[in-house]
């Protein structure tokens, strides 16, 4: 595989970064002199530079899987005076994961987000308003609010696809990116977005996801004009959501989306969100679930097209589920389709749309391996977790490059006998994904209804994993021909 030089520099530059926005270059790593445990392996420069071509033709999968390969399940790269410590599996992950803000926080390597999203929410305050955040989407995305959201994702998937013709050729990407945004609008947004001003807030947020890009992850405040653009979509946006706020309180009207359940949350004081902090919030919120559950949603398709099996599996799961219920669907007819939902999971694990999830030790903090080997990582080390590699672990996954969704059905569950983190797609502990039962329920509904109403083929090659992105996607377009049908239950 070979990658474009820009993904090198990405990849050095996010090493580099880390010194820079940790303000790490000038301080001295110091170890406890009453702890007796080892520090983890570290890779030195030297070997680092001998990896250089490894990553220049096979990419940071390889290179990462090299090093693990090497040095075990914890190690250090040390370059620029800035240790970087990585963990791969379940065993080393508790700490990562479930640590206090004050052992392990996520420190300002989420800074780029600030301009996307505002100063009043997200990475642009403390950590404590942060966790009444989480609290809000907990709390607006929990199952008894889910249900409420079922019948609306229906109709717009029913109203989207009843535009394909009898027969076609599409890009299931660029499809999945129009129906996502479009339940986006209804469901967290409102009828207001939705029924007068979709195509506006569409454009907007279009501006807005261009700003994760190189140059702004580096620079976020840079004014060159993709930022500029992203900036000015976000007032706008912001105008736009306050707008409906104002609206809604002045006509004492309530509705049931996201928006409202963000606009009626209180802080832990007993503050009110001000306009500006829910536009962020719901922005930052779009954004995660519209971008992730997309990607997921392409790979899926990708993978179930080309194994005939589990494509035949899912199909005759929905045979079985029309003869139960007809055409009705539901919450609690979702959570009946386990096969699809082993799918879409299997086609996250092998291919995550993220390498690793970054944080930084504020404490000096104790990691045990599965071979009972402890390391004590210092205080100051910037940590990643290659969730990539743990979600290709052999000794969790057999056969871990093969998509096999049957690893999550009842009696095998891999993932489950694998421990705690051994499936980390959505992050887990204390800053675990809070929207991915949304995510998972409209991904369900979509590909319940593609898989009723159309025989699928696809006709570009397998797409490989887009490592110029910030976040992984199915490189290119993913072509797929379409024929209408109606299954037949029986």
């Amino acid at each position: 595989m070979d990658l474009p030089i820009g993904t090198v520099w990405l990849v050095l530059a996010i090493i580099l970064i880390t010194a820079i926005v940790t303000k790490i270059a000038n301080a001295r790593v110091t170890f406890d002199p009453v702890c007796t445990r080892p520090p983890p392996p570290v890779v030195n420069n030297i070997a680092l530079i001998k990896l250089l071509p490894t990553l220049c033709t096979k990419g940071p999968e390889v290179t990462m899987t090299y090093l693990y390969n090497k040095f075990g399940s914890v190690f250090t790269v040390s370059i620029l005076w800035k240790r970087i410590t990585f963990l791969v599996g379940p065993e080393v992950s508790g700490p990562f994961f479930q640590g206090s803000e004050s052992e392990v926080s996520q420190g300002n390597f989420n800074e780029f987000t600030v301009p996307m999203f505002g100063q009043e929410n997200g990475f642009a305050v403390d950590s404590s308003t942060r966790m009444d955040e989480i609290r809000f989407y907990i709390d607006a995305l929990k199952p008894s609010q889910l249900r409420s959201h079922v019948d609306p994702m229906l109709r717009e998937v029913e109203d989207y696809f009843g535009k394909w013709g009898e027969v076609g050729v599409v890009d299931l990407k660029d499809e999945f990116n129009h129906i996502l945004m479009l339940i986006a609008s209804r469901c967290l947004l409102g009828k207001e977005v939705r029924e007068k001003i979709f195509g506006e807030f569409y454009t907007l947020f279009t501006e807005i996801e261009a700003g994760m890009n190189f140059v702004s992850f580096v620079l976020p405040y840079i004014p060159i004009p993709v930022n500029r653009r992203r900036d000015r979509a976000r007032v706008k946006l912001t105008e736009i959501v306050s707008e409906i706020l104002r609206s809604r309180k002045i006509c004492n009207r309530v509705e049931e989306d996201v928006l409202q359940k963000l606009m009626d949350s209180r802080y832990k004081d007993g503050r009110r969100t001000t306009e500006a902090a829910v536009a962020g919030m719901i922005i930052a919120l779009i954004f995660a679930g519209k971008h992730t559950s997309a990607v997921i949603s392409t790979w899926t398709g990708a993978c179930l097209l080309t194994h005939e099996k589990f494509l035949d599996a899912v199909v005759n799961e929905q045979k079985e589920i029309m003869r139960t219920y007809e055409d009705m669907i539901d919450y609690n007819v979702l959570l009946e389709m386990e096969t699809l939902h082993s799918c879409i999971k299997e086609a996250g694990r092998v291919n995550p749309i993220s390498i690793g999830l970054v944080r930084q030790a504020q404490k000096n903090i104790i990691v045990r391996t599965k071979e009972g080997v402890e390391y004590d990582i210092p205080k100051r080390d910037t940590l990643v977790n290659l969730v990539m590699l743990t979600s290709k672990l052999p000794h969790i996954y057999k056969d871990p490059e093969v998509y096999d969704p049957d690893r999550f059905r009842s009696g095998r569950d891999e993932d489950k006998v694998g421990g705690k983190f051994s499936y980390g797609i959505f992050g887990g502990g204390r800053h675990a994904c809070a929207g991915e039962a949304y995510a998972f329920m409209q991904i369900k509904i979509i590909w319940s209804h593609l898989l009723r109403n159309f025989e699928l083929k696809l006709t570009s090659p397998f797409p490989k994993a887009d490592w110029s992105k910030y976040a992984l996607e199915p490189k290119g377009k993913v072509m797929v021909n379409y024929k209408r049908r109606h299954l037949a239950s029986n």
